[in-house]
């Protein structure tokens, strides 16, 4: 944030899942950042990865227009804007016409586990798409959008975000007590479930093959690492500053995520202190480092140079191929639940969502720590931020 508490870079997005398209917006950006529209889209083309996706994952073949802050391959330091056009919208033109009149019956029978109840009780309609259109996942096509660009920027310091699954429907990973590599993590998308233990992936199919049967869902983990951080990004100073908390919110707001942890999280309630900290050492050409990383990188509010470490708990869709009872909220009858197409999992997807949300806030928290309006300034201040650690 700038002394005033302006935030330096930010994002707006607009668009519903069946409207004309998503917009974004990222104000704040650098000077002389390499982008291409074939970056974003290769990002966009990860968000539909992952065993039990939905039939609309192969309709997705999102392309992204840049539509202005880039020249020539490079930000201007100037908003920019991008879009991504929904590619089924001829299919709902009528029913998501901007000025037309609604051509179809208000939808009234709430999805439970879904914003349909209380979205439509906030606005006083009874036209429940009014309300799930906009609280679709389909958003975060816009959130993914932004986290290919802070991909970039992070990137040309050094710093990489990646993701992969723990757990789906009760299977679990083997960590075996041994913390993964930037290379082992960035393999993760070879796997259809996105996991690193390959025999833990074949039980999360066959899991997902099994609700699939049943018409149900599965919901699972995911684990965010971002590697290369250096110390001190966040603040110790302020709550709403704490690099933690930032990052908390920013993947709490992803549909479906209900609880995030940092390093050892709810593990750490269960140790005693001395279990739980990480002895600091030094070396004159590593400068400090811990032994371990029970703080998931993150003490005091800020980076301390270590691997960050993030991990989310997503429920399972609750949409299913079997409609749920409800109450038509007309005619307060028992009804049947409307039933809008959906994934049987996306987990594997929502990492790569959370991935984009990291990254944002990384590229937010470097910005304010290096300042300056271009990356010639930005990879300037990093080095002499690196150089300064590095003989402290």
């Amino acid at each position: 944030m700038n002394d005033d508490g302006r935030i330096m870079l930010r994002f707006l997005d607009a668009g519903e899942s069946h409207g004309r398209g998503m917009v974004t917006i990222v104000e704040g950006l650098p000077h002389g950042l390499s982008l291409r529209a074939e970056r974003v889209e290769s990002e966009l083309a990860r968000r539909r990865l992952g065993h039990g996706r939905g039939a609309r994952m192969r309709l997705e073949a999102d392309r992204v227009e840049i539509l202005s802050g880039v020249r020539a391959g490079k930000t201007l330091g100037s908003p920019l804007s991008l879009l991504v056009r929904n590619v089924e919208y001829e299919k709902w033109q009528d029913i998501m016409s901007v000025e037309g009149e609604k051509t179809i019956a208000p939808m009234t029978a709430p999805r439970p586990g879904h914003a349909d109840l209380a979205g439509a009780m906030k606005y006083g309609t009874h036209d429940l798409r009014d309300v799930l259109e906009r609280a679709s996942a389909r958003e975060t096509v816009a959130r993914v959008c932004v986290g290919a660009v802070c991909k970039a920027l992070l990137g040309e310091v050094g710093i990489t975000v990646c993701s992969h699954v723990l757990e789906v429907g009760g299977e679990k990973a083997e960590a075996g007590g041994v913390f993964p590599t930037l290379e082992e993590v960035m393999r993760a998308d070879d796997d259809e479930m996105r996991c690193l233990d390959r025999g833990a992936s074949r039980r999360m199919v066959r899991a997902v093959d099994a609700a699939r049967e049943e018409g149900d869902s599965l919901g699972g983990v995911f684990e965010v690492v971002a590697f290369g951080l250096p110390a001190g990004l966040g603040s110790h100073a302020h709550w709403d500053r704490r690099l933690d908390a930032r990052l908390a919110a920013a993947v709490m707001s992803i549909q479906a995520v209900k609880g995030v942890e940092i390093g050892d999280g709810f593990e750490a309630a269960r140790k005693r202190g001395s279990q739980a900290f990480d002895v600091i050492e030094h070396e004159p050409a590593r400068g400090f480092y811990r032994l371990s990383n029970h703080a998931g990188g993150i003490e005091g509010g800020m980076s301390n140079g270590e691997p960050l470490v993030l991990r989310a708990a997503m429920k399972p869709i609750p949409t299913t191929a079997r409609p749920r009872d409800t109450v038509d909220i007309v005619s307060k009858e028992k009804v049947k639940a409307t039933v809008e197409r959906a994934d049987v999992c996306a987990v594997p997807a929502a990492a790569i969502v959370a991935e984009s949300s990291v990254a944002f806030v990384l590229a937010q928290a470097l910005i304010e720590k290096t300042g300056g309006d271009s990356m010639y300034e930005i990879r300037e201040r990093f080095g002499e931020l690196e150089t300064r650690q590095a003989g402290f």
